[in-house]
């Protein structure tokens, strides 16, 4: 499968998971967009231009469950997974399943993350 032809977005406040997050999606083979928050991603036209999200949850002004929200409610809405560190989040993986493709907790195992993404990105209509 050639992975290049896939644009992953990748949102996370915290700029040490967002550069180890897009370090390996780029070594796997994607094309990765950074953000360090959902509102740069918003303001960047970021769900026409990506083809799956990775955001975190907890964020300032605005979380991965407003995003997940925002990604369901455009015309062609994309896959989104979510990840966090906290405990108390994972108990929201049923507001997940309502949406979200994949929970992941930090810190999580990279190939994991990878076997889901591209089972994401090859599973789209």
């Amino acid at each position: 499968m050639n992975l290049d032809q896939f644009v992953v977005g990748v949102v996370d406040d915290d700029p040490h998971v967002l550069e180890s997050i897009e370090e390996l999606l780029a070594s796997a083979g994607y094309t990765v967009l950074p953000f360090l928050s959902p509102e740069s991603f918003l303001d960047a036209k970021g769900f026409q231009r990506v083809d799956c999200l990775i955001s975190d949850i907890s964020m300032p002004v605005m979380s991965g469950w407003d995003l997940l929200e925002a990604a369901q409610a455009q015309p062609s809405p994309i896959p989104v997974i979510l990840i966090t560190a906290r405990d108390e989040e994972i108990v929201g993986k049923t507001k997940a399943a309502k949406g979200a493709r994949y929970l992941f907790r930090k810190p999580f195992d990279g190939r994991e993350l990878l076997a889901a993404l591209e089972s994401v990105l090859t599973s789209k209509p």
